[in-house]
């Protein structure tokens, strides 16, 4: 396979990306800068080159699009649910069988887990952690233990497989040229060991630490908490999206709803429950406070992705469609994308083999999540898992769910400590703290999730 100059150019920013997120900084810039020097290149103008920065972010506008949709949505449904406490309703009933600090770590685990495969972790954290965070500590469960549960769960597992909303896979898949499907049924033998693996590991040391007495002192100090009272809309709210979201469920099984699909039923659902929940709520302000609630979601989408849309649109031109959408027909007829092309110049020139390609993956998206946000990599390890899997024959979600796992694992919350803020904060604890005891046991998962993923790819 003879690579062009254009193959180089992209090459060569994707490794300039890769190279400022080590230094923690944004790479918005570099890709916008990528995205003009491709266009030139092809064009050999500058005004249609300016044109194509606006036409690439509408290329990945349009893709990431539905992805921002449902979690506004979705965080519109949590803002709807806060006003009558609803929320803390739903939870009640986990907090009666909270007896010791191991069924508090694991009760606030799979509670976070739940709530964050619907609503995403950030909305949901500070929402478990309000109301488990004073009866974990009764039962023993230390502060920081709390927050390792809320990480772990949430801002691991939770945001890592993304099944729900499946916005992780998509945009990892969508760079890879893939359905978030194939991402989500490829890589859930990784999915799972790694949060089997990391879970484990960490809530061992975490006991580890309660029997030494490292605790002593601050659960000494814990006082009673009092008990909620509910009324009738909480209940009737907490009934409706139960229901709601299990037949939206039974439906994607009887139907075989995937992806885009599924996403527009809990989405569509969603906008039902806002708008029922709210005529309960506010009868006589019912049409301003639907509003504000898609607002509150909005805001919540775009803030989240304002800088993840510049930088899937540098990545989404390594494929023909995207490409071809800016610039027309610029490729060669042979040319299957220069993501493609590269893999096959790579297979061609280098010997890879899969334990080293798997290590690489893991590595890029571990550096890829420095930045904090565990998404703006995403696209980057996407790209590469269509690479690698071309040059050494591999599976091609595998590898995407491997890349994104590294990436959100890292990024989304539980290692990078100016991403964990908001679970570190609920607790009342130093989020470095925090992402010092979530160090060890995340490389354990990372390094038994590469081994895995060896023979599995």
């Amino acid at each position: 396979m003879v690579l062009t100059g254009a193959h180089y150019i992209y090459l060569f920013f994707m490794l300039l990306i890769l190279v400022i997120m080590i230094m923690k900084k944004d790479v918005i810039v570099p890709c916008i800068v990528g995205i003009f020097c491709l266009a030139l290149y092809y064009t050999h103008s500058i005004p249609q080159s300016t044109n194509a920065i606006f036409n690439s972010l509408i290329v990945s506008l349009n893709e990431l699009g539905p992805i921002i949709l449902i979690i506004a949505v979705m965080v519109a449904l949590s803002k709807a649910l806060e006003d009558n406490n609803a929320i803390y309703y739903m939870i009640k009933p986990f907090s009666r069988v909270i007896k010791n600090p191991t069924t508090a770590f694991f009760i606030i685990g799979i509670v976070m887990c739940t709530l964050s495969w619907f609503f995403w972790p950030t909305p949901a954290v500070a929402l478990v952690g309000a109301i488990f965070l004073p009866v974990a500590m009764e039962v023993g469960l230390p502060a920081i233990g709390v927050a390792m549960a809320l990480n772990l769960f949430g801002h691991g597992l939770a945001l890592s497989t993304d099944f729900v909303i499946q916005g992780a896979p998509q945009i990892t898949g969508s760079a890879a040229g893939i359905e978030a499907s194939q991402v989500i049924s490829e890589g859930m033998p990784l999915f799972w060991v790694m949060a089997v693996v990391t879970i484990g590991a960490a809530f061992y040391f975490l006991r580890r630490d309660i029997k030494k007495g490292i605790f002593k002192d601050e659960l000494s100090k814990v006082e009673h908490s009092q008990v909620k009272t509910f009324n009738k809309k909480a209940k009737i709210a907490t009934f409706l999206v139960l229901i709601g979201f299990i037949l939206d469920l039974i439906a994607m099984f009887k139907l075989n709803l995937k992806g885009g699909d599924a996403t527009a039923l809990l989405g569509g659902t969603a906008f039902i429950l806002i708008m029922i929940i709210n005529a309960m709520n506010h009868k006589k302000n019912f049409f301003d406070s639907v509003c504000q609630n898609i607002i509150d979601g909005f805001v919540f989408g775009i803030k989240i992705f304002g800088a993840i849309i510049p930088i899937a649109a540098f990545f989404y031109m390594g494929e023909v469609a995207p490409l071809t959408s800016v610039l027309g027909e610029v490729l060669p007829a042979t040319s299957q994308g220069l993501l493609s092309d590269m893999g096959l110049a790579l297979a061609d020139a280098v010997p890879l083999n899969k334990f080293a390609v798997a290590s690489i993956q893991t590595v890029v998206g571990a550096i890829t999540g420095l930045d904090g946000s565990g998404f703006s990599g995403i696209s980057l390890v996407g790209s590469l898992a269509s690479v690698f899997a071309t040059a050494v024959n591999a599976s091609v979600g595998a590898l995407c769910a491997l890349g994104q796992i590294a990436g959100i694992w890292v990024g989304g919350g539980c290692l990078v400590p100016w991403g964990l803020i908001s679970a570190a904060a609920i607790c009342g604890v130093n989020p470095v703290d925090l992402a010092k005891k979530n160090f060890k046991p995340v490389m354990i998962g990372f390094i038994v999730t590469t081994i895995v993923a060896v023979f599995i790819i």
